[in-house]
């Protein structure tokens, strides 16, 4: 797929006519989806995953093992890295799921914008039709359904009786539409919780946000499992032990790199559980082992940037891009030194809506230099020498450059060493995005 497909001419003529960004509200998705049918009382049972940091991973654990179960799985993310096709995965019987097929997704953003008429709609609620449409005609046994900001007003707020309810980590993002403080966005967060619903909640770093979620959930009377309290997840003698309560589990590490992806594994077993889907040990192991969810912490190993690295260089990817996402990457780099020793450089770009010094004080004593680069995929990018700034301001040597390659070219011209750097590009999914797409590393 590129970007001269019939579903990415489509989506973007409709950019062309609606307002860019989110206006959160339920209205004008529950108008559509009206005059569409409500085809989101179609769907397959769901699990409907909210959260600043991890949902997208605990949703692609939730993937994995189901179709290491023989079942068949849709999944809805967002957003996208290189196509727009990837926010739709179709499941199929007893094989892995597909992103979808280009006419057919064409077909669907067609009938959502004409159902549309004109009217006043942002394009993330026609895409959220759109996700409705698509899995409510095609056959599958799940729904797995991420949030796309929020919650409360998130317009994938419209399912009813899902199977259950997932909150990831909370920490501070997207302060100008949800709050600036912990306890508000973990509000909005929670208002996906539903009546009777169980709602599985992943580490929280701040007390205050479990506090308005078990507030929440005993409103809605929703069983409320809580990672730390009724289930847990550690590594011993290098495999993931899970427990909950009904006993331990004895599996392999998650194929995901970092100590956040143990949580995220153990969200994931919890939620299939009380969803109802009850995976046998097996297929768990086997998810674990097979599980993939590009951009985050995704190891480069071809194209055009991997040869303009030192040989021997290591070059990393993860689009988080807030403060508890830079904490949870800089431990994994730091774990990743205390194995193998090398030198790390980050390669950062992030756009105008982040937080840049929280992000980079956790690298601080990490990383040896900071290379700022444009955004280019985006026109919300912080210029790179405000960018340095902000990384100088947090502790970091850093300076601005022109590109990725660049960067990596201006290390690696003048190494000398015998132990080749480690280079972290990060900050942003648009730059991610577009390194994977030089790499050739299109998610499929």
């Amino acid at each position: 797929m590129t970007t001269t497909s019939l579903a990415t001419t489509e989506i973007e003529s409709l950019m062309l006519k609606h307002p860019k960004g989110f206006d959160l509200s339920l209205d004008r998705i529950s108008r559509l989806l009206a005059d569409l049918g409500d085809p989101q009382h179609r769907l397959p049972p769901q699990i409907h995953i909210a959260g600043t940091n991890g949902k997208g991973s605990v949703t692609a654990f939730c993937r994995a093992i189901l179709e290491a179960d023989s079942r068949a799985a849709h999944v809805h993310t967002s957003p996208h890295l290189v196509n727009w096709h990837e926010r739709y995965r179709i499941g199929r019987s007893g094989r892995p799921g597909a992103l979808v097929d280009d006419r057919l997704l064409a077909d669907a953003v067609m009938r959502a914008a004409a159902a549309n008429g004109g009217k006043m709609i942002t394009v993330f609620e026609i895409l959220t039709a759109v996700t409705f449409l698509l899995f409510s005609e095609q056959p599958a046994d799940v729904a797995l359904i991420e949030v796309g900001l929020g919650g409360r007003f998130d317009a994938t707020n419209v399912l009813e009786k899902p199977a259950a309810t997932v909150i990831t980590s909370i920490s501070l993002d997207h302060q100008s539409y949800l709050g600036d403080r912990v306890e508000l966005i973990a509000a909005e967060k929670g208002g996906i919780i539903k009546p009777g619903v169980p709602v599985i909640v992943g580490q929280q770093s701040e007390t205050v946000a479990l506090d308005v979620l078990t507030a929440m959930a005993d409103r809605a009377n929703a069983p409320l499992l809580v990672y730390g309290q009724d289930f847990f997840a550690y590594e011993e003698h290098g495999r993931l032990v899970y427990q909950d309560d009904t006993g331990l589990l004895d599996l392999p590490m998650p194929r995901l790199p970092g100590r956040h992806q143990l949580i995220n594994a153990a969200t994931a077993i919890a939620t299939l559980r009380h969803a109802g889907f009850g995976p046998c040990d097996q297929a768990i192991e086997k998810g674990l082992a097979n599980v993939e969810w590009p951009g985050r912490m995704q190891q480069i190993g071809s194209g055009p940037l991997y040869r303009a690295a030192f040989p021997g260089s290591e070059l990393w990817l993860d689009g988080g891009h807030n403060p508890g996402a830079g904490a949870a990457i800089a431990e994994t780099l730091a774990d990743m030194e205390e194995r193998v020793s090398r030198p790390l450089f980050l390669i950062a770009g992030m756009i105008n809506t982040k937080d840049p010094m929280g992000f980079f004080a956790s690298f601080a004593g990490i990383a040896r230099h900071v290379f700022t680069v444009p955004v280019e995929a985006s026109h919300a990018g912080i210029d790179p020498n405000e960018l340095a700034e902000a990384a100088i301001e947090a502790g970091l040597d850093a300076e601005p450059c022109a590109s990725v390659e660049e960067a990596i070219r201006l290390v690696s011209s003048a190494w000398d060493s015998d132990r080749a750097p480690r280079f972290l590009i990060c900050g942003s999914l648009y730059l991610v995005g577009d390194v994977l797409a030089q790499s050739g590393l299109a998610p499929r």
